[in-house]
């Protein structure tokens, strides 16, 4: 079975390290795995289909089922643990190798190696606990099918296990014995120490604590190339185990509340829309649509790559999608007419970038479910935001193609460009469908995402080119993989969030950044400069996860809408994705368009100094943020 997970923004811009060191795993299913990748596939089309089956008896009969919201969570939940042990059997969970790649290759492995040890250490000390969870949810029923919450949170404990033993194979597999148990040494010697340090950890401030294990030891983690899932569990574990006296239980029961969510049910329905688009053609449709209209004009396929970007985002919820899809449709033509490849790849990477905002993104849909903020007001304030955006890259690209030759170009006929919006309208339907419903509260994200997937999948089928049963349920597949690296992410960042929130320390931050100098406008700058930042190192997912449930308050607190702050943060955390020489989005994009990351990283900052532009315009402007609401 092929992986492709260069669709999806759980790429890296170096591949596996091991691999670069010179080993190189197999990523073909096991015949141990085929069962759950089996199982998970049937969880994902169930979790469809019963969704399409509570809009139906609950908005056309009048008569919701009120058992299937239970089944579909259990489900999720099973899905969740399931899809992150197909990631990592396919090594697919998100993870930084900026700084891994840069060393000499034999300390390159020493450290892959201290990096796999320290994910087995963590999977070994969260399964006695998870255990322990399962069993005490015996005793809790569910509400409708009243039957054991343990059905249900048992899915920790075998996704636990699961990937501790997939982890052993591959580093059995992939390291050199010797230096596999040195690193496990190691790694039992730094516990040891911590340990038997743990009673002067307990004296020291909170604050210096947090320091020590929720800021420096994940920058370790994450310098070192461990997936941002394990790097936040290893962090919280740490935390708890030796600086604290709470019980390692407590990593388990945030874990299954940060990935229990009904609302992030969204999450992976969106996902299979996403590839519902790329199997089926219909983001190129939009593209030919648009090439027609106004590719003819000077800096017209600018204007083309830029408002297919914004419109397909409307539908895939993906930037890395994005890309892929509008990228092999226009990248020839625009360099027929003289474009440089690596403006092109600018282009693409930005304009990804200012369509994120664009429903349905799946960082908003979680930044709603962490923060507590309206998700319709998310989707309706995220088209504006994104025409903000929009506007300035099309300046720009205006102002760059001004001595761009248009003598060979012809416009095309009336009659070729109504046969060109023939073929889209039915694309271009789904996203305008999408915000409508979401928006105007005829449904929510949840439900609205399975209705889409249907009706791609009906229209994708009938009139762009068809899904075979085979392409169906590697998609089915994959979307649990990527589903399971991003639900591991918020399960553990869950628990650091709980950690940092136990402290204190978030009321003694807030005190201090409300009497700050400026106010609210300082503090919207410090938060424009921290998420670019973040942006960086964690992309939007996880640095949401970790930040907003403590600069919310905050931003409360001296007055900051909701929806304006979650609009500044997304559009910063999205510039911090494509900035070089961190950001991992210039490199996916480099590859999607055939360049070298640096000749792309060159031609960047012009485009990523526009989106600033429009990030100062938005912060300064609430009124953009809330028009639409």
């Amino acid at each position: 079975m092929s992986s492709t997970p260069i669709k999806f923004d759980v790429d890296s811009p170096v591949g596996d390290p091991a691999a670069e060191a010179g080993y190189h795993p197999s990523y073909k299913a096991s015949r141990w795995m085929f069962p759950i990748e089996v199982i998970a596939a049937t969880l994902m089309a169930t979790i469809v289909v019963l969704l399409l089956v509570s809009v139906v008896t609950r908005y056309f009969l009048a008569t919701p089922i009120i058992w299937i919201e239970e089944v579909i969570g259990t489900a999720f939940v099973w899905l969740a643990m399931l899809g992150a042990t197909i990631a990592m059997h396919r090594n697919e969970h998100l993870r930084l190798t900026l700084f891994l790649r840069m060393l000499p290759e034999r300390l390159r492995m020493a450290v892959y190696a201290l990096g796999l040890a320290s994910m087995a250490a963590f999977l070994v000390a969260v399964i006695g606990p998870a255990y322990e969870y399962a069993r005490d949810e015996w005793v809790i029923r569910t509400p409708t099918l009243e039957i054991p919450s343990t059905f249900r949170v048992s899915a920790m404990l075998f996704g636990l296990v699961a990937m501790l033993v997939i982890l052993v194979l591959h580093a059995l597999r992939t390291v050199p014995k010797r230096q596999l148990l040195v690193s496990i040494v190691i790694v039992g010697a730094v516990a040891g120490v911590l340990w038997w340090l743990s009673p002067q950890f307990q004296k020291l401030p909170t604050g210096a604590n947090l320091g020590i294990f929720l800021a420096f030891l994940v920058a370790l983690f994450l310098a070192a190339g461990v997936p941002i899932g394990f790097c936040f569990g290893l962090g919280t574990l740490s935390f708890l185990a030796f600086a604290s006296n709470a019980p390692l239980m407590v990593i388990v029961s945030r874990m299954d509340e940060g990935m229990s969510g009904i609302i992030l049910v969204s999450i992976p329905v969106f996902v299979l829309l996403g590839c519902v688009l790329d199997a089926t053609g219909m983001g190129k449709a939009i593209v030919d649509f648009l090439s027609s209209l106004v590719g003819h004009i000077k800096a017209g396929l600018s204007y083309v790559l830029l408002g297919s970007l914004f419109i397909v985002s409307g539908i895939s919820g993906s930037k890395t999608s994005d890309m892929a899809t509008v990228a092999p449709a226009l990248f020839p033509e625009m360099e027929r007419r003289g474009y440089k490849r690596p403006d092109m790849v600018a282009m693409l990477a930005t304009g990804a970038a200012m369509a994120d905002t664009v429903p349905p993104s799946i960082v908003l849909i979680v930044l709603g479910a962490v923060a507590g903020v309206s998700i319709a007001g998310l989707f309706q304030s995220g088209f504006v935001i994104a025409m903000v955006l929009l506007i300035t890259l099309l300046v720009l690209a205006r102002w760059r193609a001004r001595n761009e030759d248009m003598s060979n170009v012809r416009r095309p006929t009336a009659r070729a460009i109504g046969m060109f919006l023939l073929i889209a309208s039915p694309a271009l339907i789904l996203p305008f469908l999408i915000r409508s419903a979401v928006g105007g509260g005829m449904a929510t994200a949840t439900e609205v995402s399975s209705i889409a997937v249907l009706y791609a999948m009906i229209i994708g089928h009938l009139l762009y080119g068809g899904l075979r049963v085979r392409k169906l349920y590697d998609m089915l597949v994959e979307t649990a993989s990527l589903s399971g690296a991003i639900l591991l992410i918020l399960g553990t960042a869950s628990g650091m969030s709980w950690a940092v929130t136990q402290s204190g320390v978030i009321q003694n931050l807030t005190d201090a950044l409300i009497a700050m100098p400026g106010g609210a406008i300082a503090f919207m700058a410090m938060s424009v400069v921290i998420f670019v930042v973040l942006g960086c190192l964690l992309e939007g997912l996880p640095a949401v996860l970790l930040l907003a449930p403590i600069m919310y308050p905050i931003a409360r607190t001296l007055g900051i809408h909701d929806i304006h702050y979650g609009m500044v943060i997304v559009c910063s955390m999205n510039v911090g994705y494509m900035t070089p020489p961190v950001g991992i989005g210039i490199y996916i994009a480099a590859r999607i368009g055939g360049t070298s990351p640096d000749e792309a990283t060159k031609a960047i900052w012009p485009y990523l100094g526009a989106l600033l532009v429009g990030i100062v315009v938005i912060a300064a402007v609430p009124w953009l943020s809330t028009v639409a609401l």
